[in-house]
């Protein structure tokens, strides 16, 4: 793939406090599309209108077939533009497109639509420095006129960006709140594996409940036992554990995350700490428990300082002081300046856009 033909004169940055911004959705001027009908793709352009006309027996609509990705593009240090690892957001977009039965973007039409998207929205690209980033949101979505539960007849692939702050409005340093939740966010052999729509709904209600425990986001126990760690609402859960050994929830029901992969080949790599991904029983292990974390690409590695129970007992961990010394902490500035540029990326995780 090549899409090293660079715009000659990129736009002014747009004159925004980029240090205010939270998660939240401000509109880009450009965003890129590309349809598939009649069993192919065509090469997709550059489009500036924000909505997307749909008809009313789109299987988007009706039977959920659809799914998303998300990534961030980074102004490194010395002035590139820094997505990364992209290539793995595209296969996991390939995978959960297959469970749909979607037809994926080739990995040329997916990288196209990046570079084009990046580049045309450089205005409200943050600069270096300011804890912000430009995230982009593929997706993929079946339209067209239809009634019954079966594949689409069209489809439209896209990708929209946002120039966003950090996830949780404490930012990434000052350790978060989770709720454990009653409710079940997948079923044992579901689809929570996946990067679908319809992964995510089941987790609505709860978002809106935790604000009464001042909260920050909820957590997520197995849905057979009630007992295991799954996720969060938002991210995946990696543990740090007294013996100096770092584990992450392994289950079925659990989406493959792309930062946490990154932050245990880190952990393993970087910080000498021994790594597993396995079942963790959360009421048993707890005693031996000195960090979590959420971990995801809007999240990063968000140290969680408590945990509160169904029955609103709370669990308070190592790190709620914001000692200099949390494992989750460092794991969370190591990752940030390997993608801004600031410490060598030794793993070639960066996908360079720019210049």
């Amino acid at each position: 793939m090549n899409y090293k033909a660079k715009p000659t004169n990129l736009p002014p940055k747009k004159n925004l406090n980029w240090q205010k911004l939270g998660f939240d959705y401000k509109k880009c001027d450009y965003r890129f599309q590309a349809r598939w009908k009649n069993g192919q793709w065509d090469d997709g352009q550059i489009c500036t209108d924000e909505f997307i006309n749909l008809h009313e027996g789109s299987t988007a609509i009706h039977y959920a077939q659809q799914c998303f990705e998300g990534l961030k593009a980074k102004t490194a240090k010395d002035g590139r533009i820094l997505l990364f690892r992209p290539s793995l957001n595209w296969e996991r977009m390939k995978t959960t497109a297959k469970r749909l039965m979607m037809p994926a973007p080739s990995k040329e039409l997916f990288f196209k639509g990046l570079h084009e998207t990046v580049l045309r929205n450089y205005d409200l690209l943050p600069p270096f420095g300011h804890g912000a980033s430009l995230y982009l949101r593929p997706l993929l979505i079946g339209v067209g006129s239809n009634l019954g539960i079966r594949k689409a007849p069209e489809y439209i692939f896209r990708i929209f960006a946002s120039p966003v702050g950090p996830y949780y409005k404490k930012g990434q340093v000052i350790p978060i709140t989770l709720k454990i939740s009653d409710n079940d966010r997948v079923a044992p052999s579901g689809i929570g594996a996946y990067k679908a729509g319809a992964n995510y709904i089941a987790g609505l209600q709860e978002q809106y409940q935790i604000k009464k425990n001042n909260a920050d986001d909820v957590l997520f126990l197995d849905p057979l036992h009630h007992k295991y760690l799954e996720e969060a609402g938002a991210a995946n859960i990696i543990v740090y554990f007294k013996n100096n050994t770092i584990a992450t929830p392994k289950a079925s029901t659990i989406l493959p995350s792309i930062t946490r992969k990154s932050a245990m080949t880190i952990a393993s790599d970087m910080l000498n700490i021994k790594t597993e991904v396995r079942q963790i029983d959360f009421y048993q292990e707890l005693p031996n428990i000195l960090e979590l974390a959420n971990c995801g690409t809007a999240a990063v590695v968000s140290p969680i300082g408590r945990i509160i129970d169904v029955d609103g007992k709370h669990y308070d961990f190592h790190h709620q002081d914001q000692s200099k010394d949390s494992i989750m902490i460092k794991l969370g500035e190591i990752l940030n300046n390997i993608q801004l540029g600031i410490i060598e990326d030794s793993y070639d995780w960066n996908y360079q856009i720019y210049p």
